[in-house]
């Protein structure tokens, strides 16, 4: 759901660039943290400041971007970049199709769709000083320990800016300046309209640049001005891989450090990784080695791991997840999973039911209180309650061309490695013995056997395996059987 349009006249998005320092099929804004790609983690910041209009600039791998967009922001409109290069042209082309409907006046903010962990809150700062000091353009700036390569923000006696420096372009002097730019603005919108029909690509990379629009409106008469932010993760971009991990590891700490404030007992947070998606309720305990990820929920008192990776996963109050692989299921209150569970989609655990070692579940929903402990699989299928699943049992929900389901009632209790061949139904109350292999319905309170008789072949052993060690072990054996006194009396 959009919020009230009640913030500035327009964001506009740039996400046109290649990013092919990447080296990736995939365009670079698409790549993820924290369960989202970097352009879903933009579009959230900017929708957050309720702008009236939202725009995204496009170019590289335009079709599969804006596919993407849509589908994060139905709204959002969509721009294609032409082929005059440079950030002044993008922000340019994307006014020109705010402008469209009715001429933009106020605020427009331009950001970037590779700047993830850019905030809401650190863009509504820019806005309200903006405003509040009725600037022609504002930019957001960040103070660095190593400036090394990025532009200098340059300021009057009076604090104001007047310009930005390239560091290639910059004297030792300025090299010394560790505030930098960020690329993220707010102007004026008629300020910005009238200044880059005067930016030219008449320059050494033949590019029409958004940093020429300050100089100009200094030059109009319009002051230029600057909020720096201490935090200079939020505007870190991501150029390649290690700057990407490097991003996702200071967004995931952000994320373990807020939910272990709100409640969330995390055991160890350099191993726990969770998804900007994901819900945990107060007093939820998280063991290393966990992952959590996509539309995960863990209610209150449940425990989950260690070793254990969940996507999209309800977890009950009070449950217990230990080394279990699980995507697309839910887990009741007071349920028990693991250790070396796999809970495939459409798996529906019942309160206080278990899903123990060794087992793999996928399409079945499972009743309250009923127990599937160990070495198993169980597909396509429903059990009711309080029904025991004995070890190694499976449903044989394939016939090679087609899915069939398996239905078991209430209270059943079935012997170790008793197989369902679907469809088949078991009533309420049933038992089956070890072994079974049930191939037609089982009536309620009835006891279902496949018993053929044991057949033992005396002497198989020594003569088809002779020279072997069971063969000399089954030699002594018998010989050492033939040798021993029928009875104490035979010894008199």
């Amino acid at each position: 759901m959009i919020p009230e349009k009640t913030g500035p006249a327009a964001v506009i998005v740039l996400a046109a660039g290649a990013g092919t320092r990447m080296k990736s099929r995939t365009p670079k804004i698409l790549h993820e943290i924290g369960g989202r790609s970097m352009v879903g983690h933009a579009l959230l910041a900017a929708r957050s400041i309720n702008p009236q209009q939202l725009a995204i600039v496009v170019r590289h791998e335009r079709d599969l971007v804006a596919e993407r967009v849509s589908r994060l922001d139905p709204s959002a409109l969509i721009v294609d970049q032409d082929d005059i290069p440079g950030t002044g042209r993008a922000v340019e082309a994307a006014l020109q199709a705010l402008d469209a409907e009715q001429q933009l006046t106020g605020t427009v903010v331009v950001t970037y769709g590779d700047v993830p962990l850019l905030s809401g809150a650190l863009l509504a700062e820019l806005v309200a000083t903006h405003e509040r000091e009725a600037n022609a353009v504002t930019v957001l700036t960040a103070v660095l320990d190593d400036a090394t390569g990025y532009g200098r923000i340059l300021r009057g006696e009076d604090g104001t800016v007047t310009g930005i420096r390239e560091h290639k372009d910059s004297s030792e002097a300025e090299q010394l300046i560790r505030e930098v730019n960020s690329g993220i603005y707010a102007f004026d919108a008629a300020v910005l309209r009238e200044a880059l029909g005067k930016v030219t690509t008449e320059n050494a990379q033949g590019e029409k640049y958004l940093t020429d629009v300050l100089g100009l409106a200094r030059e109009a008469g319009g002051r230029v001005a600057a909020v720096v932010t201490a935090d200079r993760w939020q505007v870190e971009g991501a150029n390649d891989r290690v700057q990407l991990a490097a991003l996702g590891a200071e967004l995931n700490r952000r994320t373990v450090e807020a939910w272990m404030r709100a409640g969330v007992t995390v055991v160890d947070p350099a191993t726990t990784w969770i998804d900007a998606s994901v819900t945990l309720d107060e007093d939820v305990r998280l063991l290393p080695n966990i992952q959590l990820h996509g539309a995960t929920t863990v209610a209150r008192d449940a425990v989950v791991g260690p070793d254990t990776t969940l996507t999209d996963v309800t977890v009950g109050e009070g449950a217990k997840v230990v080394r279990t692989h699980g995507s697309g299921a839910v887990i009741g209150a007071g349920a028990a999973v693991g250790p070396f569970t796999y809970l495939r989609p459409g798996t529906v655990l019942g309160e206080s039911g278990k899903i123990g070692a060794f087992y793999e579940t996928k399409n079945v929903t499972i009743g309250r209180g009923s127990k599937l402990s160990h070495l198993g699989y169980a597909g396509d299928a429903e059990i009711g309650e309080d029904t025991n699943i004995g070890c190694g049992n499976i449903t044989a929900n394939y016939d090679g061309e087609k899915k069939h389901r398996t239905v078991i009632g209430s209270g059943v209790r079935t012997g170790s490695n008793t197989v369902f061949v679907a469809p088949v139904t078991v009533g309420d109350g049933a038992y089956s013995g070890a072994g079974a292999v049930i191939r037609k319905d089982v009536p309620a309170g009835a006891l279902a056997l496949s018993i053929a008789a044991q057949r033992n072949t005396e002497g198989w052993v020594p003569a088809h395996r002779p020279g072997t060690r069971s063969a000399e072990l089954a030699q002594a054996a018998t010989k050492d059987s033939s040798s021993t006194p029928a009875s104490t009396e035979e010894g008199k």
